[in-house]
């Protein structure tokens, strides 16, 4: 086997870049430290209301105690629905879609319809969704 041969300055120049990702990488997690630290003084000292902003041992503790109340359970009944929402609501706009492109005329018929829709915030959206299925 030919082992190839790095030059000293190539060396030199790839150690000075591993040397300053990890200098990156710890001043990020000495960010996240610290950030979580003073958080933690300043909800133990009242200086930020602990009900609003909660605290980083209470997270922790909440993590810690996640059989008894049941989160992840809920975690995995949210990602289920996030999940099957998102699958139906692709399916469902393909289908829109291919009629759309497949008939001129319901095309046509629907263009200024789907300008209005989209040009809606799309928080606005569930709302209007939610009345109009309950007036039916």
């Amino acid at each position: 086997m030919h082992k190839e041969s790095i030059s000293k300055d190539r060396k030199k120049y790839l150690k000075k870049i591993w040397t300053k990702k990890i200098s990156i990488l710890l001043t990020q997690i000495g960010i996240v430290i610290a950030f979580i630290t003073i958080w933690e003084i300043c909800a133990n000292k009242g200086m930020i209301d602990s009900f609003i902003t909660s605290q980083p041992s209470r997270i922790l503790k909440t993590f810690i105690n996640l059989s008894e109340n049941k989160l992840l359970m809920h975690l995995g009944i949210t990602c289920e629905e996030t999940l099957i929402g998102f699958f139906l609501g692709v399916i469902m706009g393909t289908i829109i879609a291919i009629f759309l492109w497949w008939s001129d005329f319901l095309s046509k018929v629907s263009e200024p319809f789907l300008v209005v829709l989209n040009s809606l915030p799309k928080v606005a959206l569930g709302p209007i969704i939610i009345i109009w299925v309950r007036c039916r």
